[in-house]
Protein backbone atom coordinates (compact mmCIF):
# COMPACT_ATOMS: atom_id res chain seq x y z
CA UNK A 1 0.00 0.00 0.00
CA UNK A 2 1.61 3.21 -1.25
CA UNK A 3 0.27 6.02 1.12
CA UNK A 4 1.55 9.67 0.26
CA UNK A 5 1.69 11.98 3.08
CA UNK A 6 -1.74 13.97 1.61
CA UNK A 7 -3.56 10.46 1.94
CA UNK A 8 -1.88 9.80 5.35
CA UNK A 9 -3.10 13.44 6.77
CA UNK A 10 -6.65 12.21 5.17
CA UNK A 11 -6.72 9.36 7.35
CA UNK A 12 -5.69 10.61 10.30
CA UNK A 13 -8.38 13.51 10.17
CA UNK A 14 -10.66 10.80 9.81
CA UNK A 15 -9.17 8.13 12.50
CA UNK A 16 -9.68 10.81 15.02
CA UNK A 17 -12.83 13.06 14.13
CA UNK A 18 -14.65 9.79 13.59
CA UNK A 19 -13.22 8.41 16.91
CA UNK A 20 -13.60 10.60 19.00
CA UNK A 21 -17.62 11.31 18.30
CA UNK A 22 -18.01 7.56 18.78
CA UNK A 23 -16.29 7.31 21.67
CA UNK A 24 -18.22 10.49 23.21
CA UNK A 25 -21.25 9.14 22.03
CA UNK A 26 -20.68 5.21 24.04
CA UNK A 27 -19.63 7.40 27.10
CA UNK A 28 -22.62 9.41 26.94
CA UNK A 29 -24.80 6.34 26.82
CA UNK A 30 -22.81 4.33 29.31
CA UNK A 31 -23.38 7.31 31.59
CA UNK A 32 -27.22 7.03 31.07
CA UNK A 33 -27.11 3.50 30.72
CA UNK A 34 -25.78 3.43 34.70
CA UNK A 35 -27.47 6.03 35.96
CA UNK A 36 -31.31 5.48 34.74
CA UNK A 37 -31.08 2.06 34.25
CA UNK A 38 -30.19 0.37 31.04
CA UNK A 39 -34.04 -0.87 30.60
CA UNK A 40 -34.55 2.89 29.78
CA UNK A 41 -32.07 3.39 26.84
CA UNK A 42 -34.33 3.77 23.31
CA UNK A 43 -31.56 5.33 21.50
CA UNK A 44 -29.36 3.16 19.07
CA UNK A 45 -25.82 2.04 19.77
CA UNK A 46 -22.98 4.36 18.39
CA UNK A 47 -21.45 2.40 15.63
CA UNK A 48 -17.80 2.59 15.21
CA UNK A 49 -17.38 3.45 11.27
CA UNK A 50 -13.50 3.22 10.78
CA UNK A 51 -13.53 -0.20 9.57
CA UNK A 52 -12.07 0.87 6.45
CA UNK A 53 -9.41 2.88 7.17
CA UNK A 54 -7.37 -0.11 9.23
CA UNK A 55 -5.38 -1.41 6.59
CA UNK A 56 -4.07 1.77 6.10
CA UNK A 57 -3.63 2.39 10.12
CA UNK A 58 -2.12 -1.14 10.64
CA UNK A 59 0.32 -0.60 7.75
CA UNK A 60 1.17 2.85 9.45
CA UNK A 61 1.56 1.09 12.72
CA UNK A 62 4.28 -1.30 11.18
CA UNK A 63 6.29 1.36 9.40
CA UNK A 64 6.40 3.54 12.91
CA UNK A 65 7.70 0.11 14.89
CA UNK A 66 10.35 -0.10 11.91
CA UNK A 67 11.58 3.76 11.98
CA UNK A 68 11.24 3.96 15.93
CA UNK A 69 8.63 6.79 15.26
CA UNK A 70 5.84 4.96 17.51
CA UNK A 71 5.41 7.92 20.44
CA UNK A 72 4.51 10.05 17.41
CA UNK A 73 2.24 7.54 15.60
CA UNK A 74 0.39 6.90 18.93
CA UNK A 75 -0.08 10.84 19.09
CA UNK A 76 -1.43 10.92 15.57
CA UNK A 77 -3.73 7.55 15.83
CA UNK A 78 -5.20 6.79 19.43
CA UNK A 79 -5.63 3.02 19.11
CA UNK A 80 -9.13 1.88 18.40
CA UNK A 81 -10.34 -1.95 18.94
CA UNK A 82 -14.03 -2.03 16.75
CA UNK A 83 -11.96 -0.98 13.50
CA UNK A 84 -9.01 -3.98 13.97
CA UNK A 85 -11.37 -7.04 14.65
CA UNK A 86 -11.39 -7.25 11.23
CA UNK A 87 -7.43 -8.67 11.32
CA UNK A 88 -7.76 -10.76 14.80
CA UNK A 89 -10.04 -13.92 13.17
CA UNK A 90 -6.82 -15.00 11.79
CA UNK A 91 -4.20 -13.26 13.96
CA UNK A 92 -5.52 -12.95 17.17
CA UNK A 93 -3.87 -15.02 20.03
CA UNK A 94 -5.21 -15.24 23.96
CA UNK A 95 -2.94 -13.51 26.39
CA UNK A 96 -2.94 -15.38 29.79
CA UNK A 97 -0.69 -15.91 33.17
CA UNK A 98 0.01 -12.15 33.67
CA UNK A 99 2.51 -12.23 36.67
CA UNK A 100 4.56 -9.08 38.02
CA UNK A 101 7.78 -9.23 38.92
CA UNK A 102 9.56 -6.09 40.06
CA UNK A 103 9.41 -2.34 38.83
CA UNK A 104 7.88 -1.93 35.49
CA UNK A 105 8.68 -5.81 34.43
CA UNK A 106 5.88 -8.96 34.22
CA UNK A 107 6.07 -12.24 32.66
CA UNK A 108 3.26 -13.65 30.43
CA UNK A 109 2.30 -16.63 28.08
CA UNK A 110 0.88 -16.24 24.88
CA UNK A 111 -1.71 -19.10 23.78
CA UNK A 112 -4.14 -21.43 25.63
CA UNK A 113 -3.26 -24.57 27.48
CA UNK A 114 -3.69 -26.47 24.00
CA UNK A 115 -1.63 -24.82 21.66
CA UNK A 116 2.01 -24.72 22.16
CA UNK A 117 2.53 -21.71 24.53
CA UNK A 118 5.55 -19.03 24.47
CA UNK A 119 6.30 -16.96 27.27
CA UNK A 120 7.71 -13.66 27.40
CA UNK A 121 9.26 -11.19 29.78
CA UNK A 122 8.14 -7.35 29.27
CA UNK A 123 10.25 -4.81 31.00
CA UNK A 124 9.34 -1.01 30.28
CA UNK A 125 8.27 -1.54 26.54
CA UNK A 126 10.89 -4.10 25.87
CA UNK A 127 9.98 -7.26 25.81
CA UNK A 128 12.46 -10.68 25.99
CA UNK A 129 11.44 -14.31 24.52
CA UNK A 130 11.76 -16.74 27.18
CA UNK A 131 13.04 -20.65 27.28
CA UNK A 132 10.16 -22.18 24.20
CA UNK A 133 10.06 -25.35 26.75
CA UNK A 134 7.97 -23.12 28.89
CA UNK A 135 3.90 -24.54 29.14
CA UNK A 136 2.93 -22.53 32.45
CA UNK A 137 3.77 -19.63 35.22
CA UNK A 138 2.07 -19.05 38.00
CA UNK A 139 2.61 -16.95 41.19
CA UNK A 140 2.27 -17.42 44.76
CA UNK A 141 -0.65 -15.17 46.61
CA UNK A 142 2.09 -13.77 49.25
CA UNK A 143 5.91 -14.23 49.52
CA UNK A 144 6.64 -14.09 45.61
CA UNK A 145 7.30 -17.57 44.89
CA UNK A 146 7.32 -18.28 41.24
CA UNK A 147 6.68 -21.76 39.57
CA UNK A 148 7.16 -22.70 36.38
CA UNK A 149 6.26 -25.80 34.42
CA UNK A 150 8.19 -27.46 31.03
CA UNK A 151 8.60 -31.05 30.35
CA UNK A 152 6.44 -32.58 33.39
CA UNK A 153 8.40 -30.63 36.03
CA UNK A 154 7.14 -28.07 37.87
CA UNK A 155 9.99 -25.64 39.78
CA UNK A 156 9.25 -23.52 42.53
CA UNK A 157 11.78 -20.68 42.91
CA UNK A 158 12.23 -17.34 45.42
CA UNK A 159 11.28 -14.94 43.23
CA UNK A 160 11.24 -14.60 40.17
CA UNK A 161 14.56 -16.68 38.51
CA UNK A 162 15.82 -16.58 42.29
CA UNK A 163 16.98 -19.65 44.46
CA UNK A 164 14.98 -23.09 44.07
CA UNK A 165 12.29 -24.23 46.70
CA UNK A 166 11.44 -27.30 44.88
CA UNK A 167 10.93 -29.31 41.94
CA UNK A 168 7.89 -31.57 41.31
CA UNK A 169 7.78 -34.11 38.75
CA UNK A 170 4.88 -35.01 37.13
CA UNK A 171 2.79 -38.28 36.43
CA UNK A 172 -0.48 -38.73 37.30
CA UNK A 173 -0.72 -35.08 35.86
CA UNK A 174 1.61 -35.10 32.82
CA UNK A 175 0.87 -33.75 29.62
CA UNK A 176 -2.16 -32.41 30.62
CA UNK A 177 -2.99 -28.53 29.53
CA UNK A 178 -2.28 -26.64 32.07
CA UNK A 179 -4.41 -23.67 32.91
CA UNK A 180 -3.24 -22.00 36.06
CA UNK A 181 -0.50 -23.26 38.29
CA UNK A 182 -0.46 -21.27 42.06
CA UNK A 183 2.52 -22.31 44.10
CA UNK A 184 1.53 -21.98 47.95
CA UNK A 185 3.34 -19.29 49.85
CA UNK A 186 6.08 -21.71 50.57
CA UNK A 187 6.80 -23.02 47.25
CA UNK A 188 6.02 -26.78 48.84
CA UNK A 189 3.02 -27.15 46.97
CA UNK A 190 1.12 -26.42 43.79
CA UNK A 191 -2.65 -25.78 42.76
CA UNK A 192 -2.59 -27.30 39.56
CA UNK A 193 -5.28 -26.64 37.09
CA UNK A 194 -6.22 -28.32 34.33
CA UNK A 195 -9.56 -29.59 31.94
CA UNK A 196 -8.72 -33.02 33.36
CA UNK A 197 -8.64 -32.45 37.10
CA UNK A 198 -7.65 -29.69 39.64
CA UNK A 199 -4.85 -31.52 41.77
CA UNK A 200 -2.87 -30.18 45.06
CA UNK A 201 0.86 -31.18 43.88
CA UNK A 202 3.23 -31.97 46.70
CA UNK A 203 7.10 -33.56 46.36
CA UNK A 204 5.65 -37.12 46.73
CA UNK A 205 1.47 -36.91 45.92
CA UNK A 206 -0.52 -35.97 43.03
CA UNK A 207 -4.20 -35.21 44.43
CA UNK A 208 -6.89 -34.49 42.30
CA UNK A 209 -9.09 -32.50 44.22
CA UNK A 210 -11.78 -31.96 41.69
CA UNK A 211 -14.01 -32.77 39.73
CA UNK A 212 -15.55 -35.33 42.75
CA UNK A 213 -15.93 -39.00 40.70
CA UNK A 214 -19.51 -40.23 40.07
CA UNK A 215 -19.13 -44.01 42.12
CA UNK A 216 -22.28 -44.80 40.19
CA UNK A 217 -20.90 -44.06 36.73
CA UNK A 218 -18.77 -46.66 35.46
CA UNK A 219 -17.22 -44.26 32.41
CA UNK A 220 -16.78 -41.58 34.83
CA UNK A 221 -13.89 -39.22 33.37
CA UNK A 222 -12.81 -35.74 34.92
CA UNK A 223 -13.00 -34.00 32.07
CA UNK A 224 -14.40 -30.39 32.67
CA UNK A 225 -15.55 -27.01 30.66
CA UNK A 226 -14.53 -23.99 32.54
CA UNK A 227 -12.54 -24.70 35.60
CA UNK A 228 -11.48 -22.33 37.33
CA UNK A 229 -9.97 -22.28 40.98
CA UNK A 230 -8.38 -19.69 43.61
CA UNK A 231 -6.42 -20.32 47.19
CA UNK A 232 -6.96 -17.63 49.79
CA UNK A 233 -3.83 -15.53 50.40
CA UNK A 234 -3.00 -17.03 53.37
CA UNK A 235 -3.30 -20.16 51.57
CA UNK A 236 -5.93 -21.63 54.48
CA UNK A 237 -8.79 -22.28 51.87
CA UNK A 238 -8.82 -23.42 48.43
CA UNK A 239 -12.29 -22.59 45.98
CA UNK A 240 -12.38 -25.03 42.83
CA UNK A 241 -15.28 -25.11 40.44
CA UNK A 242 -16.82 -25.84 36.37
CA UNK A 243 -19.41 -25.35 34.24
CA UNK A 244 -21.01 -28.70 36.20
CA UNK A 245 -20.20 -27.89 39.53
CA UNK A 246 -20.67 -25.42 42.37
CA UNK A 247 -18.02 -23.53 43.60
CA UNK A 248 -16.86 -25.92 46.74
CA UNK A 249 -14.83 -24.20 49.18
CA UNK A 250 -11.88 -26.65 50.71
CA UNK A 251 -9.26 -26.93 52.87
CA UNK A 252 -5.60 -26.31 52.59
CA UNK A 253 -5.54 -30.29 52.25
CA UNK A 254 -8.60 -30.52 49.81
CA UNK A 255 -11.30 -31.48 52.12
CA UNK A 256 -14.11 -30.07 51.18
CA UNK A 257 -15.76 -27.49 54.02
CA UNK A 258 -18.49 -25.80 51.95
CA UNK A 259 -20.59 -25.03 48.73
CA UNK A 260 -21.32 -21.54 46.75
CA UNK A 261 -23.96 -22.36 44.11
CA UNK A 262 -24.17 -19.99 41.11
CA UNK A 263 -26.88 -17.04 40.68
CA UNK A 264 -26.29 -17.04 37.09
CA UNK A 265 -25.83 -20.36 34.76
CA UNK A 266 -22.43 -21.65 34.89
CA UNK A 267 -19.32 -21.05 37.49
CA UNK A 268 -16.42 -19.56 36.24
CA UNK A 269 -14.60 -17.36 38.15
CA UNK A 270 -13.78 -17.09 42.01
CA UNK A 271 -11.07 -14.89 43.81
CA UNK A 272 -10.35 -13.78 47.50
CA UNK A 273 -10.15 -10.15 48.80
CA UNK A 274 -6.83 -8.80 50.10
CA UNK A 275 -7.21 -9.00 53.34
CA UNK A 276 -8.89 -12.62 53.00
CA UNK A 277 -11.94 -10.98 54.33
CA UNK A 278 -14.35 -12.20 51.23
CA UNK A 279 -14.37 -14.71 48.76
CA UNK A 280 -15.69 -13.81 45.41
CA UNK A 281 -17.68 -16.42 43.04
CA UNK A 282 -18.52 -15.60 39.32
CA UNK A 283 -21.15 -17.42 37.00
CA UNK A 284 -22.09 -16.45 33.65
CA UNK A 285 -24.91 -17.12 31.27
CA UNK A 286 -23.40 -16.47 27.36
CA UNK A 287 -21.45 -12.92 28.06
CA UNK A 288 -23.18 -12.20 30.92
CA UNK A 289 -23.00 -13.12 34.58
CA UNK A 290 -23.38 -12.31 38.66
CA UNK A 291 -20.83 -12.09 40.97
CA UNK A 292 -21.52 -12.87 44.83
CA UNK A 293 -19.57 -12.19 47.66
CA UNK A 294 -19.08 -13.87 51.13
CA UNK A 295 -17.56 -13.68 54.11
CA UNK A 296 -14.94 -15.89 54.84
CA UNK A 297 -15.71 -16.11 58.19
CA UNK A 298 -18.88 -17.86 57.04
CA UNK A 299 -16.73 -20.50 54.84
CA UNK A 300 -16.82 -23.32 57.69
CA UNK A 301 -19.94 -25.62 56.40
CA UNK A 302 -21.28 -22.94 53.91
CA UNK A 303 -24.25 -23.63 51.92
CA UNK A 304 -25.31 -20.98 49.49
CA UNK A 305 -28.17 -22.45 47.02
CA UNK A 306 -28.12 -22.11 43.56
CA UNK A 307 -29.97 -19.20 41.95
CA UNK A 308 -31.95 -17.74 45.27
CA UNK A 309 -32.04 -14.73 46.95
CA UNK A 310 -30.07 -15.01 50.50
CA UNK A 311 -28.53 -12.87 52.66
CA UNK A 312 -26.21 -14.89 53.34
CA UNK A 313 -24.40 -12.96 49.83
CA UNK A 314 -23.43 -9.74 48.73
CA UNK A 315 -24.31 -8.94 44.95
CA UNK A 316 -21.21 -7.80 43.82
CA UNK A 317 -21.68 -7.01 39.82
CA UNK A 318 -24.75 -8.44 38.19
CA UNK A 319 -23.47 -7.54 34.20
CA UNK A 320 -19.86 -9.57 33.84
CA UNK A 321 -18.58 -12.75 32.74
CA UNK A 322 -15.52 -12.73 34.45
CA UNK A 323 -12.41 -14.13 32.60
CA UNK A 324 -9.97 -12.63 35.33
CA UNK A 325 -9.50 -10.50 37.92
CA UNK A 326 -7.22 -8.98 40.97
CA UNK A 327 -7.63 -7.54 44.02
CA UNK A 328 -6.23 -4.58 45.03
CA UNK A 329 -6.29 -3.37 48.71
CA UNK A 330 -9.12 -0.78 47.88
CA UNK A 331 -11.24 -3.27 45.34
CA UNK A 332 -11.62 -5.81 42.79
CA UNK A 333 -10.47 -5.06 39.04
CA UNK A 334 -12.57 -8.03 36.99
CA UNK A 335 -11.94 -8.65 33.51
CA UNK A 336 -14.95 -9.46 31.99
CA UNK A 337 -15.95 -11.13 28.12
CA UNK A 338 -17.14 -7.64 26.63
CA UNK A 339 -13.70 -5.88 26.85
CA UNK A 340 -14.38 -3.76 30.11
CA UNK A 341 -12.07 -3.85 33.12
CA UNK A 342 -14.43 -2.81 36.21
CA UNK A 343 -13.83 -2.06 39.61
CA UNK A 344 -16.06 -2.90 42.23
CA UNK A 345 -15.75 -2.86 46.11
CA UNK A 346 -16.53 -5.93 48.54
CA UNK A 347 -20.11 -3.72 49.21
CA UNK A 348 -20.45 -4.35 45.45
CA UNK A 349 -20.61 -0.36 44.56
CA UNK A 350 -19.64 -0.39 41.07
CA UNK A 351 -16.61 2.12 41.11
CA UNK A 352 -15.16 2.88 37.69
CA UNK A 353 -14.97 0.81 34.27
CA UNK A 354 -12.61 0.97 31.46
CA UNK A 355 -13.09 -0.69 28.06
CA UNK A 356 -10.13 -2.67 26.32
CA UNK A 357 -11.69 -4.74 23.76
CA UNK A 358 -12.30 -8.65 23.01
CA UNK A 359 -12.26 -11.06 26.01
CA UNK A 360 -9.76 -10.46 28.68
CA UNK A 361 -7.82 -13.42 29.16
CA UNK A 362 -5.35 -12.11 32.10
CA UNK A 363 -4.45 -9.22 34.41
CA UNK A 364 -1.45 -8.37 36.66
CA UNK A 365 -0.71 -5.22 38.88
CA UNK A 366 2.32 -4.01 40.48
CA UNK A 367 3.02 -3.77 44.17
CA UNK A 368 2.45 -0.34 44.51
CA UNK A 369 -1.00 -0.75 42.87
CA UNK A 370 -0.20 1.96 40.22
CA UNK A 371 0.64 -0.06 37.01
CA UNK A 372 -1.77 -2.20 35.70
CA UNK A 373 -1.50 -5.21 32.37
CA UNK A 374 -4.43 -6.64 30.97
CA UNK A 375 -4.29 -9.56 28.05
CA UNK A 376 -6.88 -10.06 25.62
CA UNK A 377 -8.21 -13.09 23.82
CA UNK A 378 -7.63 -10.39 20.23
CA UNK A 379 -3.61 -10.20 21.23
CA UNK A 380 -3.43 -7.68 22.56
CA UNK A 381 -1.52 -6.46 26.01
CA UNK A 382 -2.38 -3.29 27.65
CA UNK A 383 -0.47 -1.28 29.98
CA UNK A 384 -2.41 1.17 32.13
CA UNK A 385 -1.50 3.35 34.58
CA UNK A 386 -3.98 3.98 37.37
CA UNK A 387 -5.74 7.10 38.34
CA UNK A 388 -3.04 9.28 35.87
CA UNK A 389 -5.60 11.00 34.10
CA UNK A 390 -7.03 9.97 30.59
CA UNK A 391 -4.62 9.91 27.38
CA UNK A 392 -6.81 11.32 24.90
CA UNK A 393 -10.46 11.75 24.36
CA UNK A 394 -10.59 8.10 22.65
CA UNK A 395 -11.34 6.09 25.71
CA UNK A 396 -14.61 4.83 26.72
CA UNK A 397 -14.26 4.92 30.54
CA UNK A 398 -15.54 6.39 33.81
CA UNK A 399 -12.26 5.59 35.01
CA UNK A 400 -9.66 7.85 34.53
CA UNK A 401 -6.57 5.78 33.76
CA UNK A 402 -3.88 6.72 31.23
CA UNK A 403 -2.69 3.87 28.45
CA UNK A 404 0.97 3.83 28.52
CA UNK A 405 0.94 1.28 25.39
CA UNK A 406 -0.30 -1.69 23.90
CA UNK A 407 1.71 -4.41 22.56
CA UNK A 408 -0.05 -6.09 19.51
CA UNK A 409 0.82 -9.83 19.76
CA UNK A 410 -0.68 -11.66 16.83
CA UNK A 411 0.27 -14.80 14.57
CA UNK A 412 2.99 -14.28 11.57
CA UNK A 413 3.41 -10.31 12.58
CA UNK A 414 6.31 -9.06 14.50
CA UNK A 415 5.62 -7.80 17.79
CA UNK A 416 4.01 -4.49 17.43
CA UNK A 417 3.66 -1.17 20.10
CA UNK A 418 0.74 0.97 20.09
Amino acid sequence: MNLTEKNIDDIKAEWNTKGSRYVSDINKMVEFGETNGWENWKGKEPEDKRDHLAEAVFQLLKDANKNNTVDAFRNDFPPAHAPMVQFMKAKAQSIQQLHFIDGQKIVFLVGTAYQKRQAYLLKDDEIIELDASIEAIGKSKQNNVFAIASNNTIVTTQGWEGEIIATFNLEEAKNLGITELIPFNDGQKILLITSDGIFIITKNTEKMIHPLPDPEDEEWEPYMDMENATISNDNKHIVVGDQCSDHRVLDANGIQIGEVGPQSSYPDFCLFSKDDNQLITNSCHFYNGVTIGVPSTELENLNIPAYEESEQYTVIDEEMRVYCGIATSKYYILGDAFGYIRASDTQGNALWRYYLGSSLSGIAISDNEKTLWVGSSSGMLHKLQLDKGLRDDHTIATGKHYEDFRLVIWKDEPILKW
